[in-house]
């Protein structure tokens, strides 16, 4: 009897390989849970966009913005998918009945055979693949779909074809992108329907006898005839293109419009290649009755060789023979048509320019008094004392300060206008003392408190004179909500809200907590929620820490340039958003802007590359959502609202048609002008990034005569920062009083150098209060051309150089201090030009500048003195006379010797070692007693090395 474990016939039937339907019902589990997981994964990143946008109140933005997407890659999927495959069914419709077989159609018949069985599969795939491609191509471009159904007329005419702005602004980029879009589906139809002809054997590529079927021929010149009247309506709008065509020209970089040879040759030749193109185009239809390639080839060749010669080689003779000879007079019609085009479209065209002598006959005595009230002169500069605030105000490491602190305007008791310097004590996740996910995400979680300073005066220590500060706040701002939750340094999330206590701040007496009392963020009371942002963040805790629980909500999109952004797409954002105190809350302003490129005849701008500063850093950068422009306007004012994180944006140029186009696309998102409060407008201003646009702009185009503009004589160029070389100098705001004003305006200012050239070229000056009816009015100085007046870089050479100047730094810099240059400030003064920079020292163990000196100059005098008030005297002393140093010669004194120098450069070392050991102590009375020793002794020091050189 056979051994039934030997697995002979009559052993049990082992079955291998084939899973239990237990198994297999794991397996099909863990598939669809896969895929679930997939899905949800997808799904979080589109559930948390929609939270977030809810949350903000802009939830419209997002369903606007989402729908537009989704129809426009539907419409244009299909199109595209509807196209391909309608001429892939068609080429297969049409294929020929198989006969006698070369060698060419019996390689190929292999390939037949084998996609036999799925041809409606491959149909299927393809014209899905090129249908997603369509659709997302298509998906891209919603701006430009909502900027033509919503397009509002500019209500100006272009120059040359009579067509009004909104034409090349939001019309000709539509049909630039149908164009575009035509293109690629004749192209991707003629391809795929030549592979099918060729597959099925209507194309043959060696088979003796012709080479297409009568119906491959009909088929695909029909397509080819739709890819040449495609080329014909893209030679159409080539016409209108040449009005917003960028290019360089002898007069001015980017110039935009046309010229001579395109108006004369190149707008002609494509009228031409136009006209050709129809005839080509019905050429290759008419294939369908005649069967033949010769006339559409011909026709085809034709074109080609006009485009050669009309369309290149026709505008090279008449730019060589007709425009080089006499440039200038063939250019100046279009040279003015650029001129007042670029003035319109940068809204520089009220620019006022007066001629200024730069130098002054007025007396000493008029000059002074003058000097005090011509400018607030600021001598807290933003970008040098952020480490004075950091270390006078920081309070603990966890806060932290911007490196380049806001200028801005509050009242005083009186009721008068102070220029501040202001900043926000914000959260600093990188000082916590333990960091683990807790601390940073749950505790600290806010900054708190405004902290500012008198923007024209420091205290007797050379520090910054706060008239806002510590924790909690104190000050002349009043009472305010002073926790910041949103921030241009706060750019992580928080979870707030829940059963974890968040640290307020400290004092002498310990930590505050606090539970966060905003609706701001997303509340994670829902399971779906956390899951969704457990994945979107890739932070799995979320979804089963116990720190969140009933109210906790998590914030996100924390920057005010993030929140503006998101919720207004089409915005170009400031790269200076500033914080306010405005109605008992602390709010990040910020200044928004409509672009366009399609401005005809103004020349175009790189927004990042001119907006670039000594100041500008990665955190100050413009955000571009359109860096090319040839057209901008500050057209909206938005707030964001540091606790809450609330945006709202405020209509500021009711006459923009771009920003009008905009609020049809996506209404009730911007508010009208009328609702922004007195208090916000207090402190609003003009912006820096537009300014910095158009100083540049301003270069060349303050020029109005096409004759000068064409010479380039009176070109202008913005200088370089003399204390940060290879960078341009940033614009200052400060109260200021132009000539002939009746008083200061809180303004912005600029200087310009003549091109190639370190002397003073022109002065500018924007009045930047809302409230002034003169708001947005660009005032330009012009110096004579042959002026001797020092532009920046020589007043800095001029302060460097001056021996007793350098003498008295080389006492500054004695024990390892550093001496930083503040802002080099220029202010127009009875026909002359004053010249003003303070200057810090940054003492060793001290790791803060503060402000010791005051330079000034004005004409050839020089004075450098501890206060603004002493320089000036100096500077306009009636006894003083001109030349170096002091600005004057001083009264007589007893003579000196070299050893009172030396006694006196030995007291001033005695009290520097005494202000350190005091320093080392924490003997803060001690340490100011030595800083006064310190300061008496380098006087006595630099007065003894004057009496010296006087005998």
């Amino acid at each position: 009897m056979p051994d039934r474990g030997s697995g002979g016939p009559s052993g049990p039937r082992i079955r291998v390989g084939r899973p239990s339907r237990r198994a297999r019902t794991l397996l099909m589990t863990v598939g669809v849970l896969a895929v679930l997981a997939m899905l949800f994964v997808m799904f979080a990143g589109f559930w948390t966009d929609w939270l977030w946008y809810r949350s903000v109140s802009y939830s419209s933005v997002f369903t606007k913005t989402l729908w537009t997407k989704v129809g426009m890659f539907a419409v244009f999927g299909l199109l595209m998918s509807g196209a391909v495959g309608i001429n892939i069914w068609l080429a297969h419709r049409l294929r020929p009945p198989l006969s006698a077989m070369s060698l060419e159609q019996q390689s190929l018949d292999r390939y037949r055979m084998s996609i036999a069985p799925y041809k409606k599969w491959v149909l299927l795939g393809v014209t899905a693949l090129v249908g997603l491609i369509g659709g997302a191509s298509a998906a891209g471009q919603w701006r430009t779909w909502l900027m033509w159904v919503n397009g509002v007329a500019f209500g100006k005419n272009d120059p040359h074809f009579g067509k009004d702005i909104s034409f090349y602004a939001f019309d000709l980029p539509w049909y630039r992108f149908l164009l575009s879009f035509g293109f690629a589906a004749a192209v991707l139809s003629l391809i795929a329907a030549a592979l099918v002809h060729y597959l099925y054997g209507g194309l043959r590529l060696t088979t003796p006898g012709a080479r297409a079927t009568a119906q491959a021929t009909g088929h695909l010149s029909v397509l080819l005839g739709f890819f040449v009247a495609l080329k014909a309506v893209a030679y159409w709008l080539d016409r209108y293109g040449l009005a917003v065509k960028s290019g360089d020209f002898k007069a001015t970089d980017n110039w935009t419009g046309l010229k001579y040879v395109d108006a004369n040759a190149y707008l002609p030749a494509k009228t031409i290649l136009f006209c050709i193109a129809i005839i080509c185009a019905l050429l290759f239809f008419a294939t369908i009755w005649r069967r033949t390639w010769q006339l559409p080839v011909i026709g085809f060749g034709l074109m080609v060789l006009s485009a050669i010669l009309i369309g290149g080689l026709y505008p090279a003779i008449v730019q060589k023979f007709q425009v080089q000879p006499n440039e200038q007079a063939k250019e100046t019609p279009y040279i003015e048509k650029n001129i007042k085009a670029t003035r319109d479209a940068y809204d520089i065209n009220d620019s006022e320019v007066t001629d200024y002598s730069g130098t002054s006959k007025v007396g000493k005595e008029q000059l002074r008094a003058a000097a005090d009230n011509t400018a607030s002169t600021r001598l807290l500069d933003p970008n040098v004392v952020s480490p004075t605030f950091q270390q006078k105000q920081q309070v603990r490491g966890y806060y932290q300060f911007p490196a380049t602190l806001d200028v801005d305007r509050y009242k005083q008791k009186g009721g008068k206008e102070q220029d501040t310097v202001v900043g926000l004590r914000e959260i600093n996740t990188d000082g916590i003392p333990e960091k683990n996910w807790i601390n940073e995400h749950f505790k600290y979680t806010h900054g708190y408190g405004m902290v500012a300073a008198k923007g024209t005066t420091v205290d007797k220590d050379g520090a910054p004179a706060f008239t806002e500060q510590d924790l909690p706040p104190k000050g002349n701002l009043g009472k305010y909500e002073g926790r910041v939750y949103y921030g241009e340094k706060t750019n992580q999330y928080s979870i707030v809200g829940g059963p974890q206590k968040e640290l307020d701040y400290a004092d002498d007496k310990g930590e505050k907590t606090y539970t966060y009392a905003g609706k701001s963020g997303v509340n994670l009371a829902s399971p779906v929620n956390r899951a969704a942002y457990a994945v979107s963040f890739n932070e799995p805790q979320i979804l089963y820490s116990g720190a969140i629980g009933e109210g906790s909500r998590i914030l996100y999109n924390r920057t005010p340039k993030e929140r503006i952004e998101a919720v207004a797409p089409w915005l170009t954002i400031d790269g200076d958003p500033y914080p306010a105190v405005v109605d008992g809350r602390i709010k990040w302003i910020v200044d928004a802007y409509t672009t366009s490129d399609g401005y005809p005849y103004s020349s175009s701008t790189t927004l990042g590359d001119t907006t670039a500063d000594s100041l500008t850093d990665g955190q100050r950068a413009v955000v571009a959502r359109q860096n090319r422009v040839n057209y901008i306007r500050n057209s909206v004012k938005a707030t964001v609202d540091a606790y809450t994180g609330k945006v709202d944006m405020y209509q500021w140029d009711k006459k923009d048609p771009v920003l009008k186009t905009w609020m049809k696309a996506f209404p009730d998102t911007v508010k009208p002008k009328g609702e922004i409060g007195g208090d916000l407008m207090d402190h609003l201003r003009y912006p820096q990034d537009l300014f910095k646009v158009q100083r540049e702009l301003l270069t060349r185009y303050h020029v109005t005569s096409p004759s000068q503009f064409y010479s380039g004589s009176e070109r202008w160029q913005i200088p370089d920062d003399p204390t940060h070389k290879g960078n341009a100098v940033p614009p200052y705001y400060l109260s200021l009083q132009m000539p002939g004003a009746k008083k200061q305006t809180f303004s912005l200012t600029t200087t310009f150098n003549p091109n190639k050239r370190e002397t003073l070229g022109a002065f500018m000056a924007i009045d930047a209060d809302p409230h002034s009816s003169g708001y947005g009015k660009i005032k330009m100085l012009r110096l004579p051309s042959n002026t001797t007046v020092s532009g920046p870089s020589q007043v800095q050479s001029k302060f460097n150089s001056d021996p007793n100047i350098a003498e008295s730094l080389n006492l500054l810099k004695r024990g390892d201090s550093e001496v930083e240059y503040g802002n080099l400030l220029t202010v127009p003064l009875e026909g002359g030009l004053l010249y003003i920079e303070p200057v810090y020292v940054r003492g060793a163990g001290t790791n803060y500048p503060r402000m010791r000196k005051v330079l000034v100059t004005y004409g050839e005098r020089i004075a450098f003195e501890d206060t603004l008030g002493q320089a000036l005297d100096k500077v306009f002393d009636s006894k003083g006379e001109s030349g170096q140093g002091d600005g004057g010669e001083q009264p007589d004194e007893p003579p000196a010797d070299k050893a009172s120098v030396q006694e006196a450069l030995g007291k001033a070392q005695e009290a520097y070692d005494a202000g350190q050991d005091a320093l080392e102590k924490g003997d803060w009375e001690a340490y100011g007693k030595a800083q006064d020793d310190l300061k008496e002794a380098l006087r006595d020091a630099k007065d003894a090395e004057k009496n010296t050189k006087k005998e």
